[in-house]
């Protein structure tokens, strides 16, 4: 994990108690869910996406898109709510997006979205909380 000092933060021990397998796969070792296996795909209510590691505020419903790939997709995040780091695991470049409240990893921005930012936020659903309004 990131040596970076969040907000929030627990030890190795602590993140296995408070995550399910696979949402410690995902968010604490940098893996990825299988493209379609998350219900918060579908989510359509209004409200808030947070993070499942810390409850941090990061998409608002208003900004999900159906982007086709199989993942939770944003044009925006929460000002403040993300950091971006440069990934260059798998023989390519992307940009993972980690929590900016406790680093958990979750997911890649690309430059493929819709307006008005052009921009795809391609989210673990995993590593996702919803809040209903």
């Amino acid at each position: 994990m990131d040596a970076k000092t969040y907000p929030v933060s627990r030890t190795d021990a602590e993140w296995r108690a408070l995550l399910t397998p696979e949402q410690y796969q995902v968010m604490r070792q940098h893996g990825t869910e299988r493209p379609g296996s998350c219900a918060l795909l579908h989510e359509k209510r209004a409200g808030t996406f947070k993070c499942a590691g810390c409850d941090q505020p990061l998409f608002e419903s208003t900004l999900k898109f159906e982007s086709g790939t199989g993942w939770p997709s944003f044009n925006d995040p929460v000002p403040g709510s993300v950091e971006m780091t440069e990934d260059r695991s798998y023989g390519m470049v992307r940009t993972e997006v980690h929590c900016a409240n406790c680093g958990s990893h979750l997911g890649h921005v690309f430059p493929d979205g819709p307006p008005p930012t052009g921009l795809r936020y391609c989210i673990n659903g995993v590593a996702l909380e919803f809040e209903p309004a």
